[in-house]
């Protein structure tokens, strides 16, 4: 019987493998960190100017071109007026006052008008939308008359509004109470149709009451949706406002464009649109700045 002769470099372990180069890549230094952070202010402050240029070009083109246009009778100024013409209204409005009274005074009267709907029908709208949306029962009796109610066209309520209120504040209000309620209520409503599902059992599981669950789950919840309709309606509420002065009011913007447009003022009709519209950006810029304060928690958007 032979015996097996053992190799004694057969048996010997394997050296072990050389360790892998290492690529993970050095840490980056603070002055390398504040580096690009500089870099990237700079690059969004760049950006910024280039934005802010090109706005700049495309109204000086426009101007521009609408008053070469007018100056060389290529479109007949006195239809459609000319830049130069509209600023000497407006200088004048403001110096000398309107035909109503001082211009001030006319924006103060339709801005109370426009806040006055815009909240009445903004707080309506929202109650109305979180009740119907959280009540199953509610919401199949009452969203057939909705439909009926907002497929009606507001401004033929206006005219309503003017026989029965008169041609004071009151029927302003009520055309833009119109104006908002079905904006506020379409998006409080689905706002609150589209709250997680998740988070309301959870919180009914937790022992949270039916008031509760609404209040700290669905109204959260459905908030981005009924800030972001605050935008919108904010404008139909000025419109509401204005198309109530046109049908008939003692004074107001609305009442100026009317006046402007008998007297085939087309330079005031443009000016008070001008008038109109810095209202209008102003109210979007304090109504961005509240939707930005209720929801810290959202992130940034890029």
């Amino acid at each position: 019987m032979s015996e097996l002769t053992l190799n004694p470099a057969a048996t010997r372990s394997p050296p072990p493998a050389p360790a892998a180069p290492d690529h993970t890549p050095a840490a980056v230094s603070d002055a390398a960190l504040a580096q690009e952070s500089v870099a990237a202010q700079a690059a969004i402050k760049r950006r910024k100017a280039v934005i802010i240029g090109l706005r700049l070009l495309v109204l000086v083109a426009v101007l521009g071109g609408w008053e070469v246009s007018a100056r060389m009778k290529w479109i007949d100024p006195f239809f459609y007026s000319m830049p130069s013409m509209i600023w000497n209204q407006i200088v004048e409005w403001v110096r000398d006052g309107t035909s109503q009274g001082p211009l001030w005074q006319q924006v103060l009267v339709t801005l109370e008008e426009t806040v006055i709907g815009f909240l009445i029908g903004s707080i309506a709208g929202v109650i109305c939308g979180i009740v119907l949306g959280r009540n199953k029962l509610l919401s199949d009796v009452f969203s057939i008359y909705i439909q009926i109610a907002n497929s009606i066209p507001r401004v033929v309520l206006g005219s309503v509004f003017v026989i029965a209120l008169g041609l004071g504040m009151a029927s302003k209000v009520a055309l833009a109470v119109v104006m908002v309620f079905f904006v506020v209520f379409a998006n409080a409503f689905q706002g609150v149709r589209e709250a997680d599902k998740y988070m309301i059992a959870n919180a009914q599981i937790l022992g949270a009451s039916p008031r509760q669950v609404t209040l700290s789950v669905v109204i959260p919840s459905a908030m981005s949706w009924i800030l972001a309709s605050l935008h919108v309606s904010f404008g139909f509420a000025l419109v509401g406002a204005v198309v109530g002065e046109f049908l008939g009011a003692k004074e107001g913007i609305g009442l100026l464009i009317s006046t402007a447009q008998g007297a085939f003022n087309a330079s005031g009709v443009f000016a008070a649109m001008i008038v109109l519209a810095v209202v209008a950006l102003g109210a979007d810029f304090l109504l961005t700045r509240l939707e930005k304060r209720l929801l810290k928690w959202r992130p940034a958007a890029f």
